[in-house]
């Protein structure tokens, strides 16, 4: 069973209620019985009945960042549904409670204070978003409730470690740093721009960036941001084209990065356009289209779906594949509900090693005794009692046709640039520098 809603706001007024609520929810586990001993053996698990476990999930289901909440929901639903038609796990079905929060964090916070007061779920599950989910940290931690499976590389989510938090992509650091490395040691790029959004999500991306560079010393030539929810690119991307960076390392969504890259190409600025994996690549190249031009490198955290060496890494994707067809035929496979249903396949694992008496802490401990767990090809996840990230792989594609492609050859990617700049159609619009000079004045 699986639930849809549309996320219930609480006021700001109304948080220390809420709060207090949360503490009476905390306080009834420890409930003691009429003579006032405790009944610690006949407690009830949270979320946790003979017949069924349950789970919430806070995640953009409309809003400028739907497609990613969607696709990782639903790459993440096609195979509980698959493990709830073979019987569920030691007998119990998963049930998810979803909420939408459209990428706003207030209104994630009082998702998830009504998931674990109201709802009373086991664990919390496949939320989306750095501003969203680092602003539930507290709760967590006052909860003591396993949070699995995000589709973010916060470093916020891994630096102080919590016990409770548990990463299975590779981190925004980890993204950032192979690009720099690709940009500076393989092309031999030095001016390296940031385009990123101003939230935590876009600070976290920028900060891995600089520090990257900082190992070449290096900083980043130019920094222009956009705020949240809007395609506000213009002042960001004439800063940048200011500098001459030769490449732009991108901390986004896909309609502002679009956005930029497609300015961009108008006003003849044709650096290499890095993006990170949130930007979500389908719909990226879907708004880029398959004439576009320009050269759009992406970081994926997961095996990409195209290019002449990508089937080889693909590994369970086949299954993915398979699962999203029979349970959501009018969806297309995509890397974002790739992740939703990897992170699906590691909950699934952690719930099987913790046995027929399920706890919080015994499902993560459960997690914690995970050690090379295949998923395909040169692709495996290992935890541990101090390691809560359980990949650590990054993958480059680039955009060709429409779709982003294994890189298998770097230089490659020079060349292309090289051909982008000579374009002859590219030399009337010089004429676009001095509106963008204009565009950056106070």
């Amino acid at each position: 069973m699986v639930s849809f809603f549309r996320s219930v706001w609480i006021p700001s007024a109304l948080a220390p209620l809420a709060a207090l609520a949360l503490l009476l929810a905390l306080l009834a586990l420890g409930a003691c019985d009429s003579k006032g001993e405790k009944v610690a053996s006949e407690r009830q698990i949270p979320g946790v009945t003979d017949k069924v476990v349950s789970l919430g999930s806070s995640l953009a289901l409309s809003g400028h960042a739907s497609y990613l909440g969607t696709q990782t929901l639903r790459g993440a639903l096609s195979y509980l549904k698959h493990i709830n038609d073979q019987g569920g796990v030691w007998g119990r079905k998963i049930e998810l409670t979803a909420y939408d929060d459209s990428y706003d964090p207030p209104r994630c916070l009082a998702n998830t204070q009504k998931l674990i007061v109201q709802d009373n779920v086991f664990a919390l599950f496949c939320y989306v978003g750095t501003p969203t989910t680092v602003k539930i940290l507290p709760l967590v931690e006052d909860a003591r409730i396993p949070l699995l499976g995000m589709f973010t590389g916060a470093n916020a989510l891994r630096e102080p470690f919590n016990h409770y938090v548990i990463n299975i992509r590779a981190s925004y650091y980890q993204e950032t740093a192979a690009a720099v490395r690709h940009l500076v040691k393989d092309l031999g790029l030095t001016r390296i721009a940031v385009f990123y959004q101003y939230d935590a999500y876009g600070f976290d991306g920028l900060t891995g960036t600089e520090l990257a560079l900082k190992e070449f010393g290096l900083e980043p030539v130019a920094r222009g941001f956009y705020v949240r929810g809007t395609q506000d690119v213009a002042d960001g991307l004439a800063k940048i084209q200011k500098s001459g960076a030769e490449a732009v390392v991108m901390i986004g969504t896909y309609d502002p990065c679009a956005k930029f890259i497609q300015l961009s190409a108008e006003r003849g600025f044709h650096p290499i356009f890095h993006t990170v994996s949130f930007v979500g690549a389908e719909e990226l190249a879907r708004r880029l289209g398959d004439n576009l031009g320009e050269v759009v490198v992406m970081s994926q955290v997961v095996p990409p779906f195209e290019g002449p060496d990508a089937r080889q890494l693909l590994g369970s994707a086949e299954e993915y594949v398979h699962l999203l067809a029979k349970y959501f035929p009018d969806d297309k496979p995509n890397s974002v509900g790739l992740e939703g249903y990897i992170n699906a396949r590691i909950l699934v694992e952690g719930l099987k090693l913790a046995g027929r008496d399920l706890t919080r802490e015994g499902f993560i401990n459960a997690i914690e005794s995970i050690r090379d767990y295949t998923l395909g090809p040169g692709t495996v996840v290992s935890f541990g009692p101090d390691n809560h990230q359980g990949m650590e792989r990054v993958y480059f594609t680039r955009l060709s046709g429409g779709h982003f492609v294994l890189i298998s050859d770097w230089p490659e990617i020079l060349r292309a640039l090289d051909e982008v700049r000579a374009r002859p159609q590219d030399k009337p619009q010089a004429a676009a520098q001095p509106n963008a000079k204009a565009e950056a004045r106070p």
